[in-house]
């Protein structure tokens, strides 16, 4: 286990960044959704550090990397991915992305899939409109900062009766949620917004599992089986969770991961 570290990109910014699991195992980095931070996959650790050395980070504006001001893209979330694997100096690792971390993760299936070996994306969408409901959430974030926000996602992200059977696992998302900082969100807001990766989803060539949840209000089945089904060599898997299924099912999801990455 390796503390938090800052890997600094072409602009600037920070970026955290931790490994965990055996030094000399394959590596899969894992990208967090919006308004979470690395630790959102803590349910996912014990089970994926049985394989493989995982790389996490926290997206900019989010955790303890920098949030600077200002609207951020989808091209330069990824490019953020690839200047960490640089820093690394990781030809290649698997790839696993919910939500937001799903858009990055179909970012580089396009931009940058030589560095990747297998992807998984969860819980996410290629194009996720109208611009007008994200342009209203930045509003409302830098007016009234993030508490309206939070308790209006966790209702989203989880099935009704989740809150009631795991409270301590969605008290650590909502604190997730609470202490972002509203500028990095906001920014990340806006990469969503100007988001339309559906034309490019056929240009897909990396090996690709899509998890959605089918319980899920954000990203629908019918957005993951249209990136399943846009990719050359692409699988649906759907759980009966809503948003955060890594979250609300981990050892269901954990099992489908490790099983789609084992595959030759």
């Amino acid at each position: 286990m390796t503390d938090n570290q800052y890997v600094i990109v072409d602009d600037g910014c920070r970026i955290a960044w931790r490994f965990d699991g055996p030094e000399n195992a394959p590596v899969l980095l894992l990208s967090n959704s919006l308004g979470t931070d690395m630790h959102m996959w803590d349910p996912q650790i014990a089970a994926l550090t049985s394989r493989y050395r995982i790389l996490r980070y926290d997206s900019r504006g989010h955790g303890r990397s920098d949030g600077p001001a200002g609207s951020y893209s989808m091209d330069r979330l990824g490019r953020d991915a690839v200047a960490l694997l640089d820093a690394m100096e990781l030809d290649s690792v698997h790839f696993c992305g919910l939500s937001k971390g799903g858009m990055v993760g179909q970012w580089l299936t396009l931009r940058a899939p030589e560095r990747l070996e297998r992807v998984v994306l969860a819980n996410t969408s290629a194009y996720m409109g109208p611009p007008a409901n994200w342009q209203a959430r930045i509003e409302g974030v830098l007016a009234n900062g993030m508490a309206p926000l939070a308790e209006a996602s966790i209702e989203r992200w989880f099935t009704p009766s989740f809150p009631g059977s795991a409270p301590e696992r969605v008290a650590r998302i909502r604190e997730m949620l609470l202490s972002n900082n509203p500028i990095g969100y906001a920014g990340c807001c806006a990469a969503i917004r100007d988001m339309d990766l559906r034309p490019t989803a056929c240009l897909n060539r990396v090996p690709t599992l899509v998890i959605a949840g089918s319980k899920d209000p954000a990203t629908s089945v019918e957005e993951g089986r249209f990136l399943a089904e846009s990719a050359a060599d692409g699988r649906l898997l759907v759980l009966t969770a809503a948003h955060l299924s890594n979250v609300e099912m981990p050892d269901d999801f954990s099992r489908a991961v490790l099983a789609f990455l084992a595959e030759e």
